[in-house]
C-alpha cells in the first residue's frame, strides 16, 4: 500500500484537529452544513469526464496501476507541457525530491525558501541533513526576489518557491519573475511549485524556462483546481539530468500512484473548459470576499490562488472560534504571520455564508 504524503497527512491532520474542536453545540447552524475551508481545496469538485473515468475504472480496483496506462499519461502530460516525455515525473514528489536532493552529493546542504511557505519539501528533507533557509516575504507578501538571490550560497541545493505563494496567494510580475530564475537557475536548481497556477490571472508558467533547457524544475497537480484532492496526483517537469536521475531512483512507479488516480487526471486533463469554468466561478467569489474585506477595511493581499489572505485586528484564536461557532473551519494560522488569516474560497453559496461571518464577526 502507498504511503501517505506529508501533504495528505497534514489535510487529514490538520481538518481531524480542528474538526473536532468545533463546539457541537454550534458546529453547523440548522441545517446548514460545516463548510470546510482551509484546505484550499476545489469546491466544485472534479470534470464530469474526470468521475466517467473513475466510475468505469472501479471494477479495476483491485489492481495497481500499470506500466502501459502510466506511460500513456506521462505522453499526455508531455504533449500538454510541450516537452519530452522523459522530463516528466509523475507523482505528488515534494517530500521524495526534498530527500533526494538531501541525499544527493555532497550530503546535506541547504534549500533557500519563502518564509512563510508550504515546508513539505524543506521538512522532508531534513532528517538527512538537509537545512531550510528561510527568506521574509517583503512588504507585499510576495516572494523577495532579491533578497532570495543573496541568500544563495555554495552549499545551496535548491531554490524552492510557490507560486501563487501559499499562504498568501501573490504572484511575482511575469517578467521579473522570469529573468530571476533564469538567473538563479544557473547557480542552482530552482524549483518552482505550481499548485494554484491555473486560479491565477497574470501569472505564467515557468514551464517555458525548463523547455529552453534552463535549471528549473516545476511541480504541477492535479489536487487543486482540477479536483482530486482525494486521489492526490501530480507531477515534475524536469530538466533531462535532473528526469534521469529522479527515474534511475525509482520516481514516478505506477503502482504507487494507483490507477484510479492515473485514469482520473487523465481524464481531467482533456477537459480544460472544465478547468476555466472553475477558474472562472473561483475568481468571482475572491472578488466577492475582497470587496468585503474592502468594505470592513481588513487589509489583505493580492491573492491569485482560491483563497483569500487577511490581516485581522482581533486575536485570531478568538476569530476562528467565532468561525467555528458559525459552522466554517478556517486555516490556521502561519507564523510569523500570526495575525494574518486565510480562507478558502467556496461556492457561490458557501461565499456568502462566509460574507456573513465577516460581517457578523468585523463590522463591530
Amino acid at each position: 500500500m502507498a504511503q501517505l504524503t506529508k501533504r495528505q497527512l497534514f489535510s487529514l491532520t490538520a481538518s481531524a484537529a480542528f474538526l473536532t474542536s468545533l463546539p457541537r453545540a454550534h458546529a453547523a447552524p440548522g441545517s446548514q452544513p460545516v463548510l470546510e475551508l482551509a484546505l484550499n481545496e476545489n469546491p466544485f469538485g472534479p470534470s464530469p469526464k474526470a468521475e466517467q473515468a473513475l466510475a468505469a475504472q472501479l471494477k479495476n480496483a483491485n489492481r495497481y496501476g500499470d506500466a502501459l496506462s502510466a506511460d500513456q499519461f506521462v505522453e499526455q502530460v508531455a504533449r500538454f507541457e510541450n516537452v519530452a516525455p522523459e522530463q516528466i515525473i509523475l507523482g505528488e514528489i515534494l517530500e521524495l525530491l526534498g530527500l533526494f536532493l538531501a541525499a544527493r552529493a555532497p550530503v546535506g546542504g541547504n534549500i533557500v525558501y519563502s518564509s512563510p511557505g508550504y515546508m513539505a519539501l524543506v521538512d522532508a528533507g531534513k532528517p538527512a541533513g538537509l537545512t531550510g533557509v528561510g527568506v521574509p516575504l517583503d512588504a507585499s507578501l510576495k516572494n523577495d526576489l532579491p533578497e532570495l538571490a543573496k541568500a544563495i550560497t555554495p552549499q545551496t541545493k535548491a531554490l524552492y518557491l510557490v507560486n501563487p505563494h501559499n499562504p498568501s496567494g501573490t504572484v511575482s510580475a511575469p517578467a521579473e519573475f522570469e529573468k530571476f530564475l533564469r538567473d538563479i537557475s544557473r547557480k542552482t536548481l530552482v524549483i518552482v511549485d505550481e499548485a494554484y497556477l491555473e486560479y491565477g490571472t497574470s501569472v505564467r508558467s515557468a514551464v517555458s524556462l525548463t523547455r529552453q533547457g534552463e535549471n528549473v524544475a516545476v511541480f504541477r497537480t492535479f489536487d487543486k483546481i482540477y479536483g482530486l484532492a482525494g486521489l492526490p496526483i501530480g507531477y515534475l517537469v524536469a530538466p533531462r539530468s535532473l528526469a534521469t536521475a529522479l527515474r534511475d531512483a525509482g520516481f514516478g512507479n505506477p503502482h504507487g500512484l494507483g490507477r484510479l488516480a492515473i485514469s482520473a487526471a487523465s481524464a481531467a486533463l482533456t477537459d480544460q473548459h472544465w478547468v476555466r469554468s472553475v477558474h472562472s466561478r473561483i475568481a468571482a467569489g475572491r472578488t466577492r470576499l475582497t470587496q468585503t474585506l474592502d468594505s470592513l477595511k481588513l487589509k489583505h493581499t493580492d491573492s491569485e490562488a482560491n483563497f483569500v489572505f487577511f490581516q485581522s485586528p482581533k486575536p485570531v484564536a478568538d476569530v476562528r472560534e467565532q468561525f467555528a461557532k458559525l459552522g466554517i473551519v478556517i486555516a490556521r494560522p502561519f507564523a510569523p504571520l500570526n495575525d494574518w488569516l486565510r480562507i478558502s474560497v467556496g461556492t457561490e453559496a458557501e461565499v456568502t455564508r462566509v460574507i456573513s461571518a465577516l460581517k457578523e464577526i468585523f463590522a463591530t
